[in-house]
């Protein structure tokens, strides 16, 4: 296999390349293309999934195995999903395989780097999510080897009871399913969050809301700590909100790999995690990559501890309030606090 059929460069796929290198991986690019901040990486397109799957399938059925599932029957789900999974993460990669993903590494981590390799199911942001529940995310791996490992338990992912049995819901053909895996440099963050380029509570598009909390932002994805909280104006850049939580525990990286959870010092846990200059890039860059995809985004974003700089980790089309054919709860007023009183006041 051709290193262009395995691996993909961020700097050269954008978008249209997410049947090859899933959801995340072509945003990624595009971000990238669009003079977007991102930590650098790669792509292990869907050709090296199935790649490994025909290997697989040589040696004994997996994808006719999964089409005979009844979704109904959860044991024989169970027992028949089980079996797949640890075939994908034991049995040997073709050597041509992995000695491409082990060069791109080496490429990518030439002192060792840290980096997270993430799951790019092939439809996972489009509006038929085929591949339901599948988030694998491992941060802070270390090492060819530790990588080889974590691509493989993103492939297995893809053969989870949850996974599986909404495949068999929808009757989706096992031969559609593919997956990409990002391998990405690690950010060492400061602190990390979400952002919404129109207001998650009220679908107003006036402003951007933002939120994060110390440390990586795997915390704040995963619900573990409640951010703190701002809602900027688009174009005054004023702040009207300011929600600052208690944030106890913060995500860092544990020695030899892998990530932990360290208790925030005291008197950082009711400190703001940003400060307003960092409040006011963080709106500039939610607004580049909005005019960008042209239509409302909910962003990942981190900052890196040394440097201060700013990198995206992710952006993917706001669907809360784009799914709604009714008009937001809240128009754009010109009263930027208006929007926000309108929450607790109800509808105007």
């Amino acid at each position: 296999m051709h290193s262009n059929d395995v691996i993909a460069w961020f700097a050269d796929i954008g978008l249209a390349d997410r049947p090859t290198v899933g959801g995340k991986g072509g945003s990624l690019g595009e971000l990238t293309s669009a003079g977007i901040d991102v930590p650098p990486g790669f792509v292990i397109r869907t050709g090296a999934f199935e790649q490994f799957i025909q290997v697989l399938e040589a040696e004994a059925p997996l994808r006719s195995e999964i089409e005979k599932l009844d979704p109904d029957d959860l044991d024989a789900v169970t027992r028949v999903t089980a079996a797949i999974r640890a075939r994908v993460l034991e049995d040997e990669l073709p050597d041509d395989l992995r000695d491409e993903i082990a060069a791109a590494h080496e490429a990518l981590c030439p002192s060792g780097e840290p980096v997270a390799v993430r799951s790019s199911a092939t439809t996972e942001d489009a509006e038929d999510a085929s591949f339901a529940g599948l988030q694998d995310t491992y941060l802070w791996v270390i090492g060819a080897e530790q990588v080889l490992h974590m691509v493989r338990s993103c492939w297995a992912s893809m053969y989870s009871v949850e996974s599986v049995t909404y495949r068999r819901k929808q009757d989706f053909p096992e031969g559609g399913v593919a997956m990409g895996v990002v391998v990405q440099r690690m950010v060492d963050a400061r602190c990390a969050g979400v952002m919404f380029t129109r207001s998650p509570k009220t679908g107003d598009k006036s402003v951007v809301t933002i939120e994060g909390a110390w440390g990586l932002g795997s915390a704040v994805v995963s619900g573990e700590v409640t951010p703190d909280q701002w809602v900027v104006g688009k174009i005054t850049g004023e702040i009207p909100v300011r929600e600052i939580s208690d944030k106890h525990i913060q995500q860092l990286p544990r020695a030899g790999g892998g990530i932990e959870d360290v208790a925030v010092a005291d008197g950082q846990r009711r400190a703001p995690c940003l400060d307003d200059e960092s409040l006011l890039r963080l709106k500039d860059i939610a607004l580049k990559v909005e005019r960008h995809y042209k239509r409302p985004q909910d962003i990942e974003w981190a900052v890196d501890r040394a440097s201060g700089a700013i990198l995206l980790l992710q952006s993917r089309p706001e669907t809360v309030w784009s799914s709604k054919e009714v008009k937001p709860v809240a128009a754009p007023a010109s009263d930027p606090l208006a929007h926000v009183m309108s929450i607790f006041g109800g509808r105007r």
